[in-house]
């Protein structure tokens, strides 16, 4: 059985924004976000934007407002924050906001990691949708956590999702 999704017939150049949800993060310390802006370059997407910001809800909130406000971003992955403690509220923050949710992505990334870390997984409250007309995906910090959510979800599926949003990328 065939697992890949069909192929897009055009190529498109998704501009991404990255940003590290972290009280103890710095540029030079931030594998994870490190590791999806080097993923995202690899598949030929662009970096328009690049953050770290506190574990803080309203910190979260501002950063997805501010950036949704930018017309040349299509999608915005946040990572960090997303586990059960109590300084992890990205979910919660990001969650409140979305205006649809994409709800197989959190399961689909929940079974993989079930399939790596075996049941850990429960802990994992990743998610993605819709915001303000952008992507907006949501993952755990783990560098582990990151590269499986994006070779097996996100970058298998971005230029299909984002031209969901604009169709008009596809005709470019």
């Amino acid at each position: 059985m065939n697992n890949l999704p069909h192929p897009d017939n055009f190529k498109v150049r998704v501009n991404c924004a990255v940003i590290t949800v972290s009280d103890t993060r710095t540029e030079e310390t931030d594998r994870s976000g490190n590791l999806i802006k080097s993923l995202l370059i690899d598949a030929e997407h662009i970096i328009s934007a690049y953050a770290i910001v506190k574990d803080e809800p309203m910190q979260i909130q501002e950063q997805m407002q501010v950036l949704s406000q930018h017309s040349d971003l299509q999608v915005l992955i946040f990572n960090g924050g997303t586990g059960i403690a109590p300084r992890d509220t990205t979910y919660d923050a990001i969650e409140k906001l979305l205006e649809k949710t994409l709800p197989g992505f959190g399961e689909l990334f929940r079974f993989l990691s079930y399939q790596e870390i075996g049941s850990r997984a429960i802990a994992s409250r990743s998610v993605a949708g819709i915001y303000q007309n952008k992507l907006i995906f949501s993952v755990p910090g783990s560098s582990n956590a990151v590269k499986l959510a994006m070779e097996k979800l996100i970058l298998p599926e971005l230029v299909h999702l984002v031209t969901q949003l604009n169709p008009n990328l596809a005709k470019n």
